[in-house]
């Protein structure tokens, strides 16, 4: 349950993101009314996460997920530039999510 709980905190972590950039600088109402809407339940749902995935490998998931979602969402939707670079980047980033969570790293504490 925890793991789902992290991938809910990334949903809604990106759901906050692209409401920022949909707000251009608070203009639109709706996009900067769901800025806090979103990032409350993906707060909420981190804290779920982190007691029993240690706070190490949640955090690496939840802004490593984060930034992959966001950077597929920047090149499909906003039709942003996806370079080599950009992907091989991207890739790095998974690559060190994926040993985090190989490494098994759980948390000790029972909290």
């Amino acid at each position: 349950m925890h793991w789902l709980f992290l991938v809910l905190a990334v949903l809604f972590e990106n759901a906050g993101t692209i409401s920022m950039k949909l707000s251009q600088g608070f203009r639109n109402t709706l996009p900067s009314v769901l800025i806090p809407v979103c990032y409350l339940p993906s707060f909420f749902f981190l804290t779920m996460a982190l007691k029993r995935i240690d706070v190490s490998v949640a955090y690496a998931v939840w802004s490593g997920l984060g930034t992959l979602c966001i950077a597929m969402v920047g090149f499909l939707w906003f039709r942003k530039n996806l370079s080599l670079l950009r992907l091989l980047s991207i890739c790095m980033i998974v690559a060190g999510v994926a040993g985090l969570n190989l490494s098994g790293a759980t948390s000790s504490m029972n909290g």
